[in-house]
């Protein structure tokens, strides 16, 4: 239906029946966990409308020159990012609005510039698409202005929306939405996956990745072990089977890596809280199975108060990492607090 679109047939199925029928709504919404592929059917979705698949794929957001640019923009002044919201227009009736800035967000000045735009009618056939990328990431204030364009839409204007977790929005903005929830690949379709872009470690990808194609090929496996040494030393410490000191280099470490986000170690530590939760109930699937051993011993000890007070808490941090908080200030209450339940 969508060429190369790994998995999730039945929502590829639904959205290619609405092109043949020509019966399209103007806000489309493709949740689910990060890597599925929601921003790259959404982009196939749009090249069957508009044509030109090549130019489009351009926009691509993983892609090194766009990844290349997003991180460089980090590194502006949040006025002049204002001055200057970023878009990606390969295809000039196709948009793409990526999260952006040091906390990746979508901001409220994209939101008006995406408005600006939505005004212009199509170069070409009869209409524009516009992909918000993660609009999970913007905050209340840049959510009320994309409503104003939601509420009375031009014609010619089909709006993807992208996002991990839908409740993330507001209601209103859910309301005028058709919504699609794509979900993890099965194991089996993930090993066809890997074996036919023959990446490295192919079996340990496709646990870690825990469904998603896109985290599959973007892993660096290296960065992920350093990550998680850490967050499993944290939790060992937070559980006190370990000495809190144990856990402070890892701090240390963690806090001279200035280009490592917290987000990426809250997504580890999302990861071993799972096989935790599985091991404690003596299930199996677990993703970290080279480290089944530690994690059985602090499974032993890990009542599911304690889990649910952990997954509750690093909740909290996910919330803040949109704020410029420090990281390891913010691990090291999450350790004191966890020790101290």
């Amino acid at each position: 239906m969508f060429e190369n679109f790994e998995g999730n047939q039945p929502v590829a199925a639904a959205l290619s029946q609405m092109i043949r029928q020509q019966r399209i709504p103007q806000a489309l919404l493709l949740h689910g966990p990060e890597g599925v592929g929601k921003a790259t059917l959404a982009r196939r979705f749009a090249a069957r409308l508009l044509g030109g698949a090549e130019r489009i794929e351009q926009d691509d957001l993983s892609l090194p020159h766009n990844a290349a640019l997003i991180a460089e923009r980090e590194k502006l002044a949040s006025d002049k990012r204002a001055e200057e919201p970023l878009l990606f227009g390969s295809n000039p009736d196709f948009l793409t609005f990526p999260p952006e800035g040091p906390l990746r967000q979508i901001s409220i000045q994209q939101m008006r510039l995406l408005k600006e735009h939505s005004r212009f009618t199509p170069l070409r056939g009869a209409w524009r698409v516009f992909l918000i990328d993660q609009i999970d990431r913007a905050n209340d204030q840049a959510q009320n202005s994309l409503l104003k364009t939601l509420e009375e839409p031009p014609e010619h204007l089909i709006l993807i929306l992208t996002a991990q977790n839908a409740f993330d929005l507001l209601p209103t903005i859910r309301s005028r939405s058709v919504h699609f929830q794509l979900s993890p690949l099965s194991d089996d379709d993930m090993r066809a996956f890997v074996r036919r872009l023959a990446l490295d470690d192919a079996e340990r990808r496709v646990s870690l990745a825990g469904g998603s194609p896109g985290l599959a090929i973007s892993m660096d496996l290296e960065a992920y072990d350093r990550r998680r040494e850490a967050m499993l030393t944290l939790l060992e410490a937070a559980a006190g089977r370990i000495p809190f000191s144990d856990w402070a280099g890892h701090a240390e470490r963690i806090s001279a890596a200035r280009s490592e986000k917290l987000d990426s170690y809250l997504l580890v530590l999302y990861g071993l809280l799972e096989d935790l939760l599985l091991l404690s109930h003596g299930l199996t699937g677990i993703r970290n199975r080279d480290v089944a051993g530690r994690l059985e011993k602090l499974a032993r000890s890990a009542r599911f108060e304690w889990l649910r007070a952990a997954v509750r808490r690093v909740d909290e941090l996910a919330h803040f990492t949109r704020r410029n908080i420090q990281k390891t200030i913010a691990l090291d209450a999450l350790v004191l607090e966890l020790r101290a339940a």
